[in-house]
Parts: structure tokens; C-alpha cells; sequence
């Protein structure tokens, strides 16, 4: 696939969804308290945003690839910079004791559910740097538009199975207590893992 690392960057995206933010906890908040098919729904909302975002993203990132190998290599440092971040932001969380707090959700209609978590998703500039990211993490100067299509049916495929997998989950009780127990342990993997990304696309950035 003229040399993108896929399985990095589907890790990166898997990690990236799955670890506590705006769109996790309003799909948790919705579920636990309003039930399994609102949760879904917020869920539904939020992936169609996070396709939305990483289209735009993919669109930018084909451009510069077939333009300028330079504005690439900006853009990893871009990336770099924004998964070290994220480390930073996941190890505070592993510092929190107790339970985090989800609020309470209070959607009138599964339509107003799903577009609750569209509007979320859309409003949240940090989301097409997230993209960005992604797509610069594994990404060759080289890389023809059809692979970074390929990119982006597999990453739009990893956000929808954990966002729905999340509104499902988080619809029971146990589940959530055991996700609240264990949470310190999945912050600090988290931060393990974003700051894992960032030295991959540094050294990606030597070589």
C-alpha cells in the first residue's frame, strides 16, 4: 500500500476513540441514564461527525501529499506534537482518583439524540487535528489518494465499532462500575500509547 503503516495508524485510531473525551462521555451519559438506544444514537451522531472531520482531513492531506512533501513533514511534526498532548492529557486523568463524572443526558427523541452527538462532534475543532494526525502518522510522501481512501474506510470503520460498542456497554450497570475501577489503568495505557504515536512520527520523520 506504497508503504503506509495501516495497522499503526488503525491503533492509533482505536486508542485515540476509546480513550475518555467530550464524545465518549456524552455517548456514556446518554446510555446510562437514558437507556441503550439513546446511547446509540448519540453514538450514531458522533461517528457521522468523526466521518465528516476525517474526510475534510483526508481531503487536505491527499493535496499536500501530491504537492509538497515539505508541508507534510510540518504536518507530522503537527501530529507529533498534538499525540503528545493527548499523553499529557491521559496521564493527568490516571493521576484523578475516584469515578469520572458523565453528567446527565436529556434528549427528547432518538433524532435529537443523534443530532446532540452530530453537533458535539462538528463543534469540536480539535477533532480534524485529530485526523490530521492520523493520517500523517503512517503516511509516505508517496502515497497515492486511493490508499489514503483505504485509510479512511478502515479508520471510519474503527470510530463507528467503538463509539456503538461504547453505547452499549455503558448501558450496563456493571460494566460501568468495572470501567470506573479499572479506569486509572486505562488512562496510563492511553498516555503510553499517545506518547508511543508521537515518537513513532518523529522517528517516522528521521529515517
Amino acid at each position: 500500500m506504497s508503504g503506509i503503516d495501516l495497522p499503526l495508524i488503525l491503533v492509533a485510531a482505536f486508542v485515540s476513540v476509546a480513550s475518555p473525551g467530550p464524545a465518549v462521555l456524552a455517548i456514556a451519559s446518554a446510555s446510562m441514564n437514558q437507556g441503550r438506544a439513546t446511547g446509540l444514537a448519540v453514538a450514531a451522531g458522533v461517528v457521522t461527525g468523526s466521518w465528516t472531520w476525517s474526510l475534510c482531513a483526508l481531503a487536505g492531506v491527499g493535496a499536500v501529499v501530491g504537492a509538497d512533501g515539505a508541508v507534510l513533514d510540518w504536518l507530522r511534526h503537527l501530529a507529533a506534537g498534538y499525540f503528545a498532548y493527548l499523553a499529557y492529557g491521559a496521564a493527568r486523568r490516571a493521576l484523578v482518583t475516584g469515578a469520572i463524572p458523565v453528567g446527565q443526558s436529556s434528549y427528547t427523541s432518538l433524532v435529537r439524540a443523534y443530532v446532540g452527538g452530530l453537533a458535539l462532534h462538528l463543534k469540536n475543532p480539535k477533532a480534524i487535528l485529530f485526523f490530521l494526525s492520523l493520517y500523517t502518522l503512517g503516511v509516505p510522501a508517496d502515497a497515492p489518494f486511493r490508499s489514503l481512501l483505504l485509510v479512511f474506510a478502515a479508520v471510519g470503520t474503527v470510530s463507528a465499532l467503538v463509539c456503538l460498542s461504547y453505547a452499549g456497554l455503558f448501558a450496563s450497570g456493571p460494566v460501568i462500575a468495572a470501567y470506573q475501577r479499572m479506569r486509572r489503568g486505562f488512562d496510563l495505557t492511553f498516555a503510553l500509547c499517545f506518547a508511543a504515536a508521537a515518537f513513532s512520527v518523529l522517528l517516522g520523520r528521521q529515517s
